[in-house]
């Protein structure tokens, strides 16, 4: 139950912050999104049971909170990230109401609120064991961020707000139907008690959810809501919502993986086209916070390919969701410090040189790039077991899948090509963004809350790329995933 009070600290933070002036409200919010990152890593070293919470008379079932290490790599994550992200956005967003010309203390009220109640949605869905429950918290999460672009987004942000409550609605009520099909058909919401997912409910979730990821077509929002919202909402939007739509696919095929397998190679295909021409479209991005939502199509290709590579890539697609939310959290974030210290720069071709004048920012912004690249981050084993997914389903000879090299090597050779975009596009950006002739030799003073935080989500990203951290967390998503999949508890 221990566990449980620490889940609550991020809801109570929803409710007691906006009773506090902004510092004091940040330093809340960052404690009690702290206390919980530490009782998840308590829970991976030495584990904690689920959590019942109550009863409903089918179809709904049993309402509790999951233990395993998938929902605690999430988990840790979004604590982490939430946390930091927050400490960043005291200055950043008093920067932000004054540019609006509103009340700062008022305004940070209202802003606490939304973020903190924001964060807390998406760590009470990874840990949801009922469908309904989980659905309850993503409309939440969908609902409050909306508020955020809509309040205190650029540009035209009531439009883009609405673009993206749109198709945000479209993606819940597809994804809501299939979890209502399942509900009907195995009479329970539960997840640990459903059998089976069905060929029905199949298609409705896989589509909101691609919509919700998003890969190319269903995209067309995101550069839009990335791009003009408040960047510590692109700051939690890219690195943490989106790759919730991989967790509800994960867990929806760990109980049926049936509709994968049928339809593997046409999921295979979309998803390496679609991040690899994403990767290239970065390219071609002139304001930096597109640029960087352009890159989040690309990396979310990874995990619709992960989601195809069976136990292995379902190891890939967690721990890419973890590489990835560090990386684009520290470098959305990076782009809000140039917003902030060099009013309102977002533009890639005024920019260069400005390690400079900003050399803390910029080093943050590498160790990112670092992190999108799988380079000597937590990302490099996210990047070997998706490889190893592919060798594993398209190689051995006793796959069902199995092409052999000739076969299997223009697949290998896409997911390569696919890895090494995200390097190149990252030092481009960096070469592009902060290295070259400057155009202000000055060194600027620049706010410790505006880089300190990116440098503690750095280090985390690497920490869990060494033991004990990595030695945990592989063996402990291993005892989940292996026995899910029908193998027994060893790894093949």
């Amino acid at each position: 139950m221990i566990m449980l009070y620490f889940l609550i600290l991020p809801l109570l933070a929803a409710c007691l912050a906006p009773l506090l002036r902004p510092k004091a409200a940040t330093y809340l919010t960052t404690l009690f999104f702290m206390l919980p990152f530490f009782s998840i890593l308590y829970c991976i070293f030495y584990g904690c049971a689920e959590i019942h919470l109550t009863t409903f008379s089918p179809p709904i079932g049993e309402i509790y909170l999951t233990a395993d290490f998938i929902s605690h790599a999430f988990g840790l994550t979004i604590c982490i990230v939430s946390a930091m992200v927050a400490l960043f956005a005291l200055p950043y967003m008093e920067h932000r109401f004054e540019e609006m010309e509103l009340s700062v203390d008022g305004e940070f009220r209202k802003y606490i609120f939304l973020y903190d109640l924001y964060a807390a949605s998406m760590l009470w869905l990874v840990y949801s064991g009922n469908l309904i429950l989980l659905y309850i918290f993503l409309e939440i999460a969908l609902i409050t961020a909306f508020l955020l672009i809509y309040f205190y987004g650029y540009g035209n942000r009531r439009w883009v707000g609405q673009l993206y409550l749109i198709w945000s609605l479209i993606a819940g009520v597809l994804t809501l139907a299939g979890f209502l099909i399942i509900g009907i058909n195995n009479d329970t919401l539960a997840l640990k008690y459903i059998a089976t997912v069905g060929k029905y409910a199949w298609p409705f979730i896989f589509v909101g959810m691609v919509i919700e990821l998003p890969v190319l077509g269903p995209h067309v929002w995101l550069p839009w809501a990335h791009a003009e919202a408040p960047t510590p909402l692109s700051a939690l939007l890219s690195p943490l919502t989106v790759g919730l739509a991989g967790y509800v696919l994960l867990r929806i095929a760990l109980i049926d993986y049936s509709f994968i397998v049928s339809y593997r190679n046409y999921i295979l295909a979309y998803a390496l086209f679609s991040s690899i021409y994403a990767g290239f479209s970065v390219f071609k991005q002139t304001d930096f916070k597109r640029l960087l939502a352009y890159s989040t199509v690309s990396q979310m290709g990874y995990m619709l390919v992960a989601l195809c590579l069976g136990p292995f890539g379902f190891i890939g697609l967690v721990i890419q969701y973890m590489s990835h939310a560090f990386g684009k959290s520290i470098l959305f974030s990076s782009a809000g410090g140039i917003i902030a210290v060099h009013h309102g720069l977002r533009d890639v071709r005024q920019m260069g040189g400005l390690h400079d004048s900003i050399p803390a920012i910029s080093n943050a912004a590498v160790v990112g790039f670092l992190n999108l690249g799988g380079i000597l981050t937590v990302g490099m084993l996210g990047e070997f077991f998706i490889l190893r997914g592919v060798v594993d389903t398209f190689l051995k000879p006793d796959s069902s899948y199995s092409l052999g090299w000739t076969g299997s090597l223009p697949i290998i050779l896409a997911v390569i090509l696919m890895f090494i975009l995200s390097v190149w596009y990252g030092f481009y950006t960096i070469r592009k963004v902060f290295y070259g002739k400057p155009k202000d030799t000055k060194r600027l003073e620049i706010s410790r809350y505006l880089y300190v935080p990116l440098f503690i989500i750095g280090i985390i990203s690497v920490l869990l790329l060494l033991p004990p951290l990595s030695t945990a967390l592989i063996p402990g998503l291993k005892s989940v995933i292996w026995p899910l999949m029908g193998m027994g508890g060893v790894a093949p």
